[in-house]
């Protein structure tokens, strides 16, 4: 594995083991009116990373694929904990195992946006800063999870 993402893999752990035991209320917890709900954090994660590895880069197999939109009306859908659970370790495992597979020089390999975004663009990116924004994204995403767990009396990701 690139060495220097050896914690990414911790702060997964760190998610699936905070979440997991959350009742449906809890996974409605946000940190304020307007803003995003736990559940619909974690299913962002997991989008993301799908997003990211299987929609630009190609990489996992088609259940990765599938988890592109686990964050489309998530608070409508109202994925449960196990299930995001289970999202949460599918995602990882393909992020882990490119990490594992890729080379220094693979970093250097860029992707074109598979489609176009709202300003009808399709920018290129390198598998560096691919890498790099999901891991950030991640621990961003984990730190408001944690946030709004704090702010309803419970406890967070305890890095």
């Amino acid at each position: 594995m690139i060495d220097f993402f050896g914690g990414w893999e911790q702060h997964n752990a760190l998610l699936v083991q905070t979440i997991g035991p959350l009742a449906e209320e809890h996974l409605a917890w946000s940190a304020g009116e307007g803003l995003w709900s736990i559940r619909m954090l974690a299913c962002h994660v997991v989008a993301a990373r799908a997003w990211w590895f299987h929609a630009w880069m190609g990489e996992g197999d088609s259940e990765l694929g599938s988890l592109v939109t686990m964050d489309d009306d998530s608070d409508i859908t109202k994925p449960d904990a196990p299930t995001i659970c289970a999202a949460l370790d599918k995602s990882w495992a393909d992020v882990r195992a490119c990490l594992e597979r890729w080379t220094a020089e693979d970093l250097e390999v860029k992707f074109q946006r598979p489609r176009p975004n709202a300003a009808g663009e399709r920018p290129w990116r390198d598998r560096r800063y691919i890498t790099w924004h999901v891991a950030e994204h991640d621990v961003h995403h984990g730190g408001e999870i944690s946030l709004t767990l704090g702010m309803h009396g419970r406890p967070g990701l305890d890095m």
